[in-house]
């Protein structure tokens, strides 16, 4: 399985000029009083410095054009991107499309684009099941091509604090700052979603064994989209909605604790002309089981 998938992926570099100030003299004017009886003249601004700043993640190929799935976060804001495939090569890119709210970006690589490059085959991460066997690769502390493997711990995370639309798949994987925008794949070498986030235990920057990333089916539905430049636009149902628990299941006659409650249904919304009200319980959307409010809001 590593061996399949760690020629497409790649390495993301990024680069941003930031302005900094600095000190007329570099020992202050605390020295300048003390050893040469004279301070600075008043109201002398510090000189300003352009730098570079730099940041890395990872990211994945995902067709022979040269567009790669990779983190918003990774690529947001900076002047320059560099892409480092398996193999070395390197070659700079530039951003096609942005879902800030999913945390998703895809970049392609300009110019020419190599007639050989490997690409990753996403999977069903619906099917995906707590306890399935997982490997995570990237380039964690800036260390290339790193594969560590877990399992699925959990599914449906949200309130991670890190998009708007959250349904991350939870796994125990090594991930680290660098693995942001890798892959995460099943035993049969098909992504079934993007690292992006983890639980850092106190703070300490690294990795604790909860990791999250994004599923698949959620980045598949964008990707027509995003490679093409355009902006992803969501639905509305126009409604308040908020967690079952069980004591509100219980006052509203619904089995169990699964489901959206509608606190409120807005006026000349689709919800209000398709008959929805107030005090109603999502329980089933498309075919699908609403766990609770976040479920159906990804929905």
């Amino acid at each position: 399985v590593a061996a399949h998938i760690k020629p497409a992926v790649v390495s993301v570099y990024s680069e941003k000029m930031v302005t900094v100030r600095a000190p007329e003299f570099p020992f202050g004017e605390d020295f300048l009083r003390r050893f040469f009886g004279q301070q600075s003249p008043s109201g002398t601004e510090p000189k300003q410095y352009r730098v570079p700043e730099r940041g890395m993640g990872s990211g994945m190929i995902l067709d022979r054009q040269g567009h790669i799935l990779t983190n918003y976060h990774v690529v947001s804001g900076v002047d320059r991107i560099k892409v480092q495939l398996a193999d070395k090569r390197s070659f700079d890119a530039k951003i096609v499309g942005t879902d800030p709210k999913t945390d998703v970006a895809i970049i392609r690589i300009a110019g020419d684009v190599p007639a050989d490059l490997p690409t990753v085959q996403l999977g069903d991460s619906d099917a995906v099941e707590v306890g399935n066997l997982v490997m995570a690769v990237g380039a964690p502390f800036g260390l290339t091509q790193t594969v560590t493997h877990g399992i699925v711990s959990a599914k449906g995370r949200a309130d991670v604090g890190i998009a708007t639309y959250e349904d991350f798949i939870q796994t125990d994987a090594s991930i680290n700052p660098g693995n942001s925008g890798g892959p995460l794949v099943n035993m049969h070498g098909e992504v079934i979603g993007m690292t992006s986030a983890i639980a850092t235990g106190g703070g300490a920057g690294q990795s604790a064994g909860v990791g999250f990333a994004i599923p698949s089916n959620m980045i598949r539905t964008m990707l027509p989209t995003l490679i093409k430049g355009g902006r992803i636009t969501r639905g509305m149902l126009g409604v308040g909605i908020q967690d079952l628990s069980p004591d509100l299941a219980a006052e509203f006659h619904v089995p169990g604790a699964k489901g959206a409650l509608v606190s409120q249904v807005g006026k000349d919304t689709p919800a209000a002309r398709g008959g929805l009200r107030a005090g109603d319980v999502i329980v089933r959307y498309d075919g699908k089981d609403v766990a609770d409010s976040n479920r159906l809001s990804n929905l």
